[in-house]
């Protein structure tokens, strides 16, 4: 029987392996109550050694927090740079696409270069900015009160343009990428107006990198199947990449 320092030594060194174990694992395995367990997960998580989830436990937040739009731009650049050339190969000619707010999502317009005709419908001020001036880049700013933290609208008066609009395909970034709550942000108003969004688009891709995965933000976009595409980074586990494709969502690593 093990005694309580051996059980935190190895909870901690399961959870630098696997990421996230559960508590139903932890039992069978130390063949110990499940009451001992969740003792064990409070007392490890009041030393910020790890993270309580529903059933089990994590080593990293689970929970995705709402940065500001400068701070997220020097966050893991060099992956969104690379999710944002992949995503550019979804684009079509004389395509209709609508584009979200964030830095990932952001990455793609600086990269987007057009030859025939381009309709973007986007929300984010920097986005509408970074193509106003490209050729064959015709741009639809939607409007509403300026959020500061991601410099991009939200509210009743973008979603209300959105009732007459469709595209072919939205490219939306992300805060929380979840097997079971599904797609999420950290802000709830952006989140009803992405919700919109994806009423509106015939495809929907989405673009974050492999932090966001088993992340959770506050306000829940969609389900996972809604998604077609999700364009990520080669860091993501794959476990989770099988479990996505699964689900007859197309995965492409960058």
């Amino acid at each position: 029987m093990m005694n309580i320092t051996d059980r935190h030594e190895f909870i901690l060194k399961s959870l630098k392996e696997k990421g996230k174990i559960t508590i139903d694992w932890l039992c069978e395995t130390m063949k110990v109550s499940s009451v001992t367990i969740r003792k064990d997960l409070k007392v490890l998580e009041d030393k910020n050694l790890l993270f309580r989830i529903k059933g089990g436990a994590s080593n990293s937040n689970p929970y995705a927090i709402d940065r500001p739009i400068m701070v997220k731009e020097s966050i893991n650049s060099e992956e969104k740079q690379r999710i944002a050339q992949a995503a550019i190969k979804l684009i079509k000619d004389n395509d209709s696409i609508m584009i979200g707010s964030g830095t990932t999502v952001f990455t793609l317009a600086k990269n987007i270069e057009s030859t025939h005709m381009l309709t973007v419908i986007t929300p984010a001020l920097k986005v509408g900015l970074e193509l106003s001036g490209k050729p064959n880049i015709e741009v639809l700013q939607l409007g509403g009160l300026i959020r500061t933290n991601s410099s991009s609208v939200a509210g009743q008066y973008a979603i209300r343009i959105l009732d007459e609009i469709s595209c072919g395909i939205l490219f939306l970034g992300a805060d929380g990428i979840d097997l079971e709550f599904g797609i999420s942000i950290s802000n709830l108003p952006e989140a009803t107006l992405n919700q919109k969004m994806i009423e509106t688009s015939q495809k929907i891709a989405i673009l974050a990198d492999s932090s966001k995965f088993g992340k959770r933000g506050l306000g829940k976009i969609c389900e996972l199947i809604d998604v077609d595409y999700i364009i990520t980074d080669n860091k993501v586990s794959p476990n989770i990449v099988k479990s996505i494709e699964d689900l007859g969502i197309k995965i492409i690593l960058a």
